[in-house]
């Protein structure tokens, strides 16, 4: 693709949900992600998104962390518990973990769990049972409180990659 593109869910616009499901990204070089709590963004280009992302990619550097799409950039990090207030930088308050350590129950080049928990201001991330990162977003002109789903697939330069999700779930509240 010539920017980053989604395939997007349409059937509604959860607010407060629980999504798990499987993927498994291969290649040798890629990033991706699962997008949630996000808005269509045509005025850039046809199937794209902005908005949170459970970020994925190959060599894990990524993987496990809040990431916010054409926004505010990276929330929490693989391992951290973060805050955000209004007007403000997203900032560490605690662990849930070490980040190497993180790393390694994440499965290279084959299927992974993938769980999101949205509740209010409060988002948190999990890979094959483990934390990853949880975000307490009180920055009320940036945080989204409900949108579209989809699953990225980022243009990088030189990137052969491919990106399988299945066993898609989703519970609302």
């Amino acid at each position: 693709p010539k920017q980053n593109i989604f395939c997007i869910w349409k059937g509604a616009e959860p607010a407060d949900f629980e999504l798990k499901a499987q993927y498994r990204l291969t290649g040798t070089n890629g990033n991706s992600g699962i997008q949630y709590r996000s808005i269509e963004r045509p005025d850039v280009a046809k199937w794209v998104l902005q908005g949170y992302q459970a970020d994925i990619d190959l060599h894990q550097m990524f993987t496990g962390q809040i990431y916010e799409e054409r926004a505010r950039g990276f929330l929490a990090m693989r391992g951290q518990l973060a805050y955000v207030s209004t007007g403000k930088k997203p900032g560490s308050i605690g662990q849930v973990g070490d980040s190497d350590q993180l790393k390694s129950f994440i499965k290279d080049n084959d299927w992974n769990d993938i769980h999101i928990i949205a509740r209010g201001n409060t988002l948190i991330q999990l890979i094959n049972g483990h934390l990853m990162s949880t975000l307490f977003d009180d920055d009320t002109a940036g945080r989204k409180m409900k949108g579209e789903i989809g699953i990225q697939l980022h243009l990088l330069p030189d990137a052969a990659m491919k990106m399988e999700v299945k066993n898609i779930r989703l519970k609302n509240f």
